[in-house]
């Protein structure tokens, strides 16, 4: 008799949930027989996910900047509600994406399939009551960061800490002089890595600003080369700004590239997010710049519970890495910390070590570890004893590749 497979319905909302969602995936596969449904993006479409809708309809962020969203955005909640329920999975698994997650784990409730959410919300940083909320809704949840699960379990919650899935990556062996050859980038250049924001609202923001911050640095570093990690949508968007650097430049939507692209920089500007780690992951010093609506930060900072935004920041719970936000995200203030951390760059360096180690639990490939942790919970024996090593052995083959 064939074995039946298990049957994933699988929600992420925003392009770091859909990387997670990606990694996920591919290590279920390598335990068991599965299929999935669900919402998802690039990653999790080429593991094999045929998307509801386009993920970018829940791509919005902020608290003013979703309200005219919102008619669409419950319409895609009673969409995904319906087809999980006409799906009958075995396991809902959401991700990230808190707003839109936690209400269709609310709907499911009554439904008996057992809902686990991966990558919390950021209950450590603000609003706590979160974490109750959580409990009345999720089956278990999947922790990125080792501070994280007694938050949840102090409320009832069974919460894993499974480790984040970007120290599997093996960012740090990308080979950066492939990517300055086959960009041309001259060995002798100073390399800027500029990350604007996945989302477009974020690079319309932060761009006038980042631009002025690469005229300054021009006039104080010559051989300036700046490296746009960007997706191939946004490049119109970056090259009307581009054209006023007045320095080469090179636009990168390859995501194959994407760490070579980081590898190839001496330093590094960035919006805040997901891209703190990865720099900080391929030791690649940097500064963060964000500015978002001034209402919506008020409220924030007004709420939160940490002094930082940046995650290497909170973890390490130090001022490692330069935040220059809202009114302090000024080209000056910028260039004058670019320049610092180019002339200095050894305390960061040394930070992003301790950093990569807090990531992880014990040598366990984060992803693997969190599909372990869903069979677990569902009483599913995994199928592959060494998924483990083969894991780890195709992960490196990828990025060498």
């Amino acid at each position: 008799m064939m074995k039946k497979s298990l049957k994933v319905y699988i929600v992420a909302g925003e392009p770091s949930g859909d990387i997670l969602g990606g990694h996920l995936m591919a290590a279920l596969n390598k335990l068991t027989s599965v299929r999935f449904f669900g919402v998802g993006g690039t990653h999790m479409k080429e593991a094999g996910l045929n998307s509801l809708f386009p993920m970018a309809d829940l791509s919005i962020m902020g608290i003013f900047e979703v309200i005219p969203h919102i008619p669409r955005i419950l319409k895609r909640l009673n969409q995904t509600y319906q087809d999980a329920i006409d799906k009958k999975p075995d396991v809902v698994v959401t991700i990230d994406s808190p707003g839109f997650c936690l209400r269709l784990a609310r709907k499911l409730k009554k439904s008996g399939i057992p809902v686990i959410h991966y990558s919390l919300p950021t209950v450590w940083a603000w609003r706590r009551g979160r974490a109750k909320k959580c409990r009345h809704v999720l089956t278990h949840a999947l922790a990125l960061l080792p501070m994280e699960p007694p938050y949840f379990e102090v409320e009832g919650l069974p919460t894993t800490f499974v480790g984040h899935p970007l120290v599997e990556a093996h960012i740090e062996e990308a080979d950066g002089s492939l990517f300055r050859k086959r960009h041309k980038i001259p060995p002798s250049a100073t390399v800027l890595c500029l990350l604007p924001g996945s989302r477009e609202g974020e690079i319309t923001k932060l761009l006038p600003t980042f631009s002025e911050t690469i005229k300054k640095l021009k006039k104080q570093i010559p051989n300036l080369f700046v490296v746009v990690q960007t997706f191939e949508k946004y490049i119109p968007l970056i090259e009307k700004h581009r054209k006023t650097w007045e320095c080469p430049s090179v636009i990168s939507v390859n995501s194959a590239e994407k760490y070579q692209g980081m590898k190839a920089s001496n330093f590094a500007l960035a919006a805040s997010g997901t891209v703190a780690i990865e720099l900080a992951l391929a030791q690649i010093p940097m500064v963060i710049g964000y500015k978002i609506n001034p209402l919506t930060y008020w409220i924030v900072r007004s709420m939160v519970y940490v002094r930082h935004v940046c995650l290497v920041n909170i973890l390490l719970n130090r001022s490692i890495v330069p935040e220059c936000l809202q009114d302090a995200c000024s080209a000056c203030k910028l260039s004058e910390k670019l320049l610092g951390i180019l002339k200095n760059p050894q305390q960061q360096l040394e930070a992003f070590v301790k950093f990569k180690q807090m990531l992880r639990y014990r040598d366990e490939i984060p992803s693997v570890r969190a599909a372990k942790t869903i069979l677990k919970v569902l009483e599913i024996k995994p199928d592959d004893k060494d998924v483990h090593s083969k894991s780890a052995e195709r992960d490196k083959s990828a990025l060498k590749a």
